[in-house]
């Protein structure tokens, strides 16, 4: 509860807003904490006050009631709210809301700079762990380190037994609109939430996984990961796969729940009894996501990927040569459609999974058969490939599978952006 506004801020218009802002100063110069920060700052604004972190938690809050607390949480009508800033980064949010005349601008400036430091102050020993996760997740995916007695005890070093083995969970979270602030920061917090209701001393960081394994390859399908998408990876200790499945499930579970407007995909390893396989074992969740994300499911275990799996070598040792192939097959059908608007590539996919029938694949699409032949044809003449020969069919089907592990997920072209004409051609009845 917020105490009735002290002298000093009511008479701050007449005394000045550094005199104004003294009761806070000496909230932070003494080590308080944020709790006594936020009522300090509740009585020098006359408002109620909430603080809040990068990732949407609540830090502290000094409101009048709980139905105060509410509207300054909700952003109700009245409700300020201030970006917290250290240098470039934001740290956090400050929400108030006037029981009265609403308070000098700069006393507010002033108010949100202390604040400011001390989150980023009091957030400091949880920025280092936070880092240090970052850190040793990220040597793990890239083989930096592989040597086990010391993934094994810089794994203790952060809280987490690697000696038996464990299983990994990754996780694509794809932002459907433009987001405020660090939205990277809100879906680890949330999905470790969900990580750590299975197994408590699970490690999550966000990281590049397909930066990380195909460094070497250059994947012009595929926007910078920083820009588009949020990669979540989750080390979840012991042999225990079962224990990495109900640790995906609290992530997804935790994530439908409490993040909105985001796409998921994720992928779950086998377990990993060596700590030394670990690298092997971010590849499976890796693949099994891109493959999950590729056939438009939540979530896949490895086991689940059927021929995937046979790729995995490949895309884990050279998986430019597996880009190479993708190149030579599928990538003419891809830069086609999303240039002209067709759908050749799924044709040929739904032609696959009807064996070679082209009925089969003309009831699936709800096309006539003569357009399906006359799509067919064009993939021949883009491809170089038959699909009525079993060579051709094999290689456009590994090539699609290549695609798929790769990360590599066709999306419309230029000519469907609203508003845009450029590449648009006349569609016949035979390119419907």
């Amino acid at each position: 509860m917020s105490a009735a506004p002290s002298k000093r801020a009511q008479a701050a218009p007449g005394e000045g807003v550094l005199e104004a802002v003294t009761e806070v100063t000496e909230a932070v110069e003494s080590g308080a904490g944020l709790p006594e920060i936020a009522r300090a700052s509740a009585r020098t604004l006359t408002a109620g006050v909430a603080i809040v972190d990068a990732a949407s938690s609540v830090l502290a809050v000094a409101c009048a009631s709980p139905d105060d607390e509410r509207a300054v949480l909700g952003r109700e009508q009245g409700t300020e709210v201030v970006t917290l800033r250290v240098a470039d980064a934001e740290v956090g949010r400050l929400h108030y809301k006037p029981r009265g005349e609403a308070p000098p601008v700069a006393l507010v400036r002033m108010i949100s700079a202390l604040i400011a430091l001390e989150v980023e102050r009091a957030r400091g020993p949880d920025k280092a762990s936070e880092a240090a996760v970052e850190s040793f997740v990220a040597d793990l995916l890239t083989r930096k380190v592989t040597d086990r007695e010391n993934i094994v005890a810089r794994a203790a070093e952060l809280g987490a037994d690697l000696s038996a083995g464990a299983s990994v969970v990754l996780v694509r979270a794809h932002p459907h609109r433009p987001q405020e602030g660090d939205w990277r920061a809100r879906v680890l917090s949330v999905a470790s939430r969900g990580a750590r209701a299975a197994e408590p001393t699970m490690l999550a960081a966000v990281v590049e996984a397909g930066a990380g394994l195909f460094g070497r390859v250059e994947r012009a399908r595929r926007e910078p990961a920083s820009d588009v998408a949020c990669e979540i990876m989750a080390i979840v200790p012991g042999p225990d796969a079962d224990l990495a499945g109900r640790a995906l499930d609290g992530v997804l579970r935790e994530l439908e729940l409490n993040v909105q407007n985001y796409g998921f995909a994720a992928g779950r390893s086998r377990a990993a009894t060596d700590p030394a396989d670990l690298h092997r074992a971010g590849a499976e969740a890796l693949l099994a996501a891109n493959v999950a994300e590729g056939q438009g499911n939540l979530a896949l275990a490895f086991e689940q990927t059927g021929a995937y799996r046979l790729l995995l070598p490949a895309m884990s040792e050279d998986p430019s040569e597996l880009q190479r192939f993708h190149d030579e097959t599928v990538a003419p059908l891809v830069a086609y459609d999303e240039q002209y608007e067709t759908e050749l590539l799924r044709t040929l996919e739904s032609y696959l999974e009807a064996d070679g029938n082209v009925a089969r694949t003309s009831e699936k699409l709800y096309t006539h058969r003569h357009t399906i032949r006359y799509r067919l044809e064009r993939v021949k003449e883009l491809t170089g490939l038959d699909v009525g020969s079993t060579d051709g069919r094999e290689r456009l089907g590994l090539g699609l599978k290549a695609m798929r592990v790769l990360g590599i997920h066709p999306h419309p072209g230029p000519a469907t952006e609203p508003g845009a004409e450029a590449g648009r051609v006349p569609r016949t009845s035979k390119d419907r």
